[in-house]
C-alpha cells in the first residue's frame, strides 16, 4: 500500500483567526514564543526590553528587563539624559533608593508601634476612670455630686444606727454578765446620743467612732 504523499510544511497565510478556540490558542502560543525571543535578546545583547500584550479577551500580559515599571519611567522620561549601565552615579542612585526603601520601612514600623502605644494608653486611662468612678466615695466631699451627697448622707445614718445597735449589744452583755456573776452593785446605764456633725465632716471619723466602740465591727467596709 502506497503512502500518502505529504505536503511537506506549508506557509501559513496571515490573517485574523475566525475560529475563536483556534484564536486563544495561537495568542497562547505566539505569546509565549515572543517573550522568549525578548529574553534570549536580552541575555545575547545585554539589552532593556519591556513588552505589553493585551489579549483578545482584554487580559494584560507584559515582559520587562530588568522589569517593567523601570522601562515604562525610562520611556516617558526620554528628555532626560538615560545614565549608562556601567556609570557610577547610576549605581550610587539605585543604593540611595534601596536605602530610602529600606528607611521606609523602618518608619513604618515605627509609625505601628507608636499607633500601637496610643491604643494601650487610651485604654489605661479608660481603666483608671472607671476605676476613679468606681471608688467615687473616695474623693473629697467638696468635690462630690447632689446624688452622690445624698447616698453619702444615707449611709452615714445606716452606720450610725450600726454603731448605736452594736454599743447597746456590748452595754446589754456587760450588765448581763455582771449580775451572773453575783457582785451586786450599781450599774451605770450609758446613753448613746446620735452625733450632731453635718454632711461636711468626714466619713473615715464615722468609721473611727465605730471602732473606738469595741473594735471594728465590719460595717464600713461594706459602704467604703
Amino acid at each position: 500500500m502506497s503512502k500518502k504523499p505529504s505536503m511537506g510544511r506549508q506557509k501559513i497565510k496571515i490573517e485574523k483567526i475566525l475560529v475563536k478556540n483556534h484564536l486563544q490558542v495561537t495568542f497562547s502560543k505566539r505569546r509565549s514564543g515572543l517573550f522568549k525571543k525578548a529574553s534570549e535578546l536580552c541575555t545575547l545583547c545585554g539589552v532593556e526590553i519591556g513588552i505589553i500584550v493585551f489579549s483578545p479577551a482584554g487580559k494584560v500580559f507584559s515582559f520587562g528587563h530588568p522589569n517593567v515599571e523601570s522601562i515604562i519611567d525610562r520611556y516617558l522620561t526620554t528628555r532626560s539624559p538615560v545614565p549608562a549601565p556601567h556609570n557610577p552615579f547610576h549605581l550610587l542612585e539605585a543604593q540611595r533608593n534601596a536605602a530610602v526603601r529600606e528607611l521606609n520601612l523602618q518608619l513604618g514600623h515605627i509609625l505601628n508601634e507608636v499607633e500601637n502605644e496610643r491604643k494601650r494608653g487610651e485604654s489605661l486611662d479608660a481603666m483608671r476612670k472607671a476605676n476613679q468612678s468606681h471608688y467615687w466615695w473616695e474623693s473629697p466631699i467638696g468635690k462630690l455630686g447632689l446624688e452622690e451627697l445624698e447616698q453619702v448622707k444615707d449611709a452615714m445614718e445606716d452606720l450610725k444606727k450600726n454603731v448605736n445597735r452594736e454599743a447597746a449589744k456590748l452595754v446589754n452583755a456587760s450588765a448581763n454578765a455582771v449580775y451572773a456573776a453575783g457582785r451586786g452593785g450599781v450599774f451605770e446605764q450609758y446613753e448613746t446620743k446620735p452625733s450632731h456633725g453635718g454632711v461636711g465632716s468626714s466619713i473615715n471619723n464615722i468609721a473611727a467612732a465605730a471602732a473606738a466602740v469595741n473594735g471594728n465591727f465590719g460595717y464600713c467596709h461594706g459602704f467604703f
